[in-house]
């Protein structure tokens, strides 16, 4: 079939198979290029990657395997393309993403495994930890690095579905539409309970994370010295309202309250836990939160124009490379967190960011913000758009 993009409400439910292979391929392209990497200390061997197929996750995978050698184990949760009785259904970019990364894996001598499933489910952990005794034998590196809109709690049985919206207040802020380009006022109300932010951090706080290191270690299958890793995000004061100060920053406190009950644990072992603290990118989600589009749009033109731009394999690879594996103590926060945002939170790139986002309108966007390298970093995401990929040829749906 032939596979075009279909966008609704900034949400793109279509991805192309060839194109998301291109992009798994470009990033590893990357990594192979910065060459292998060194530590006196030692690198990671046998690595987890929880939330595996796409953004930050696939790029800590990808580094992991070809900057680190490390064998891999992946769990995501994504719809397969298919072709049942005749009938044509387009994948998910993870799954693709998937796919192509395992291809490529064996290919290249590197052991790799996936799992595609609900990662907060015991049945997923349980089938995750027979594999890893199986194929690997205990971990020294546990990515967390979980996006979803919704959870089942695995002890209670309850259904938790999160939110993204302020706390106490109205957020009223401009917007950026990245498909036209308008810029519109856009307006989010308050969570309208406790127990929406409650839900909120039961999805996207670090139960679940603490809950996979949990599983490990019972079954012995967390080495001693193991690192783990989880993300997080802080952004600039004028989106904290709808993020790090609504419902979502209260996940990211708990999510960096369980990095340091994790670590309480793991240190005793000569492991550790840490959160790094990322920079803002295209993704699914940071599409359609109010007002974080333009935010971005307007950063990536100033921190392209002052060639300090990184995309997720960059970021990826800075963290292994510069902050977890290095010959040096770990440089952290005084909140005891890796500040992969540092060059975005440069005093120089947010006072600018901030002057263009005062004078943001839809006659002056183009040249205040990067817009379409906004629009074409989300379509590749889904692989469409990348380039060498002749897009009116047929793809097989089932991908790889």
């Amino acid at each position: 079939m032939i596979i075009e993009p279909k966008i609704r409400n900034n949400i793109c439910l279509t991805a192309h198979p060839t194109g998301c292979a291109r992009q798994v391929a470009d990033q590893i392209e990357y990594v192979r290029k910065r060459g292998a990497m060194k530590s006196a200390a030692g690198l990671p061997s046998r690595a987890l990657i929880v939330g595996s197929s796409n953004g930050y996750g696939l790029a800590s995978r990808i580094v992991a395997a070809y900057g680190c050698r490390a064998a891999t184990v992946g769990v995501a949760f994504e719809r397969p393309g298919s072709n049942d009785q005749g009938r044509d259904k387009v994948g998910t970019a993870g799954w693709y993403n998937d796919q192509a990364f395992l291809k490529r894996a064996a290919a290249d001598g590197l052991g790799a495994w996936s799992l595609n499933g609900d990662a907060f489910s015991r049945e997923v952990k349980d089938e995750a930890i027979e594999l890893i005794r199986r194929n690997l034998g205990p971990v020294d590196l546990l990515i967390y690095s979980i996006a979803s809109p919704r959870r089942l709690d695995p002890v209670t049985g309850t259904i938790h579905s999160s939110v993204i919206k302020p706390i106490g207040k109205p957020y009223v802020s401009p917007s950026l539409d990245f498909l036209t380009g308008v810029v519109s006022e856009t307006r989010a109300e308050p969570a309208v309970s406790q127990q929406e932010i409650d839900d909120t951090v039961k999805v996207m706080g670090g139960e679940d994370w603490k809950l996979w290191v949990e599983a490990l270690q019972r079954e012995g299958l967390l080495a001693e010295n193991a690192t783990s890793v989880a993300f997080s995000y802080i952004g600039p004061s004028f989106t904290a309202p709808i993020y790090r100060d609504g419902t979502i920053g209260r996940a990211k406190e708990h999510l960096e309250e369980t990095a340091r009950q994790i670590h309480s644990v793991l240190s005793r072992h000569g492991g550790r836990a840490l959160v790094s603290v990322n920079k803002a990118l295209v993704t699914r989600a940071s599409a359609v939160i109010p007002a974080v589009p333009l935010y971005i749009a307007i950063l990536y033109r100033v921190m392209k124009e002052k060639g300090l731009h990184e995309a997720c394999i960059q970021q990826m690879d800075r963290l292994f490379r510069d902050f977890l594996y290095v010959d040096s103590p770990l440089r952290v926060d005084s909140e005891g967190r890796v500040r992969l945002d540092d060059l975005e939170m440069r005093e120089d790139v947010q006072s600018e960011v901030a002057r263009r986002w005062g004078k943001a309108a839809t006659d002056t966007i183009q040249q205040l913000a990067d817009v379409e390298g906004f629009r074409s970093e989300y379509l590749n995401y889904h692989g469409f758009g990348v380039r060498g990929i002749d897009y009116r040829a047929e793809v097989d749906p089932r991908g790889a």
